[in-house]
């Protein structure tokens, strides 16, 4: 099988030796490309560019959520067609690897390796869905463009607290769940909104959902991960259905404190729930609308302030080697 292995050199948790180690264990087994990233987007650019190929069997990703995330939107360019479309493959290198976890990969880039391997061997894959951001019609962020994401999306309160991560990761602080923490304090501190939401949720033929606070959309379960402990923001969500959607209404001391507690002691079977807590399950189109611009993020990645995000659910989006 011809495949191509796209490194992100800046990838946290594998070091140089490491990543030979995988390369001369897949090549064994693959007629084996590697292209290093050397710039962001560069892992989108690789992907779409193995889709023009025509030759390009399965892309494989050595990095973590963020890169998996531009090389789906690299090989999704022109749109989902899976039967079309090269496999996927995930050696997770990042500090979180929610989606590589989320399809029962092993966290370890050694193990996961081993695992693709008798996975190839096996022929052993499976079609996931995906969700689709982009901006909305009518609105100020009408131009923004069509995004794919694997794992979730957030606009409001977490989102935010991913763009103080990148802020300090980019003046050389390691990501850990510990700096996580700090920021999420931080940005509760300074949440100018947390009494009444500015964000509408709405469905086409439904009533609309508003007044959230925070709005997190998730396309599996978990929805992220604290060092090994899974954390269900939304637990019926699956690669199988469309989107499902955790918001709240209120962000205050002591909702925070009741919503958090609920996260951290979260199952497959149970997820935050209360007057202020609305779940909704497999959506396949809707909008979140704010009153203000607020910060927005997808895989983990800060993309700026938006005012209004249109979302799909698409099923059957990408085959992936599990």
């Amino acid at each position: 099988m011809r495949a191509l292995l796209v490194v992100n050199p800046a990838a946290t948790t594998t070091s140089a030796r490491t990543r030979d180690v995988l390369i001369h264990a897949l090549a064994s087994d693959l007629k084996l490309e590697v292209a290093t990233t050397e710039y962001r987007g560069h892992a989108r650019d690789l992907g779409r560019q193995a889709v023009q190929r025509g030759e390009i069997e399965l892309v494989i990703v050595l990095g973590g959520d963020g890169t998996v995330n531009e090389v789906v939107n690299g090989l999704l360019h022109a749109g989902p067609a899976p039967d079309v479309l090269p496999r996927l493959a995930v050696v997770p290198g990042g500090s979180t690897n929610v989606f590589a976890r989320a399809l029962g990969l092993p966290n370890d880039a050694v193990e996961a390796t081993g695992a693709l391997l008798a996975a190839l061997h096996a022929g052993s894959e499976r079609t996931v869905g995906l969700g689709l951001a982009a901006g909305t019609p009518g609105t100020e962020d009408a131009e923004v463009p069509a995004r794919w994401f694997t794992f979730c999306a957030g606009l409001g309160f977490d989102a935010g607290v991913v763009g103080r991560v990148e802020q300090k990761r980019e003046r050389g602080r390691r990501s850990t769940h510990a700096l996580y923490v700090r920021q999420v304090v931080r940005q509760f501190l300074g949440e100018t909104h947390r009494r009444q939401g500015t964000i509408t949720l709405r469905r086409p033929g439904q009533e609309p959902v508003q007044d959230l606070a925070l709005s997190i959309v998730c396309n599996t379960a978990p929805w992220t991960y604290l060092g090994n402990r899974p954390v269900y923001a939304a637990p019926r969500a699956s690669f199988d259905t469309a989107l499902d959607v955790l918001g709240l209404t209120r962000l205050t001391p002591s909702a925070v404190t009741r919503y958090g507690t609920q996260l951290l002691l979260s199952s497959p079977e149970r997820g935050p729930r209360g007057k202020h807590a609305v779940s909704l399950h497999d959506l396949t189109d809707f909008t979140l609308d704010s009153q203000v611009p607020l910060p927005f993020q997808m895989d983990g990645d800060h993309l700026g302030l938006r005012t209004s995000v249109t979302f799909t659910g698409v099923r059957r989006a990408l085959r992936v080697i599990v």
